[in-house]
């Protein structure tokens, strides 16, 4: 590699390069395509959504500020989309029958943030603050 080449290498931050934010709009069209059936066109949830159903599951719960979405952090959000809640949940220990199902082989990763940013950007600025707060928390265990 010529010198030049490997200085400009070298001044870039680690991964700098590779790292993409993610898509807000192409979020909102994925979460209509993928998620709108049950999360609601308005990120409302459906109705009862704290009532189990007759098989045990609960209804799909909104991604508003009205729903508990906020209440977790980034990397619980996204293995919840990857894999799906009851598989989380069950890792979890948390006795919880979820209907979510895995979208990880459905869509990718960068898709998935795409998505979450997506829903995040409905959110208040408070909700958004204290979401934040929840997952820098996470990340510095």
């Amino acid at each position: 590699m010529p010198p030049a080449a490997a200085w400009a290498l070298s001044s870039l931050p680690a991964l700098a390069f590779f790292h993409n934010e993610p898509d807000v709009e192409q979020g909102g069209k994925i979460y209509a395509e993928r998620c709108a059936t049950c999360h609601g066109t308005k990120l409302e949830g459906q109705p009862d959504w704290q009532t189990p159903k007759p098989d045990g599951t609960y209804p799909a719960p909104p991604h508003d500020q009205t729903g508990h979405t906020w209440h977790h952090d980034d990397a619980m959000l996204t293995d919840y989309v990857t894999r799906g809640g009851q598989v989380v949940l069950e890792g979890m220990g948390v006795e919880f029958r979820s209907g979510m199902p895995a979208f990880g082989d459905v869509i990718s990763a960068a898709e998935i943030a795409d998505v979450l940013a997506f829903i995040k950007s409905t959110w208040p600025e408070q909700i958004k603050a204290i979401q934040a707060e929840r997952t820098r928390l996470m990340e510095a265990e």
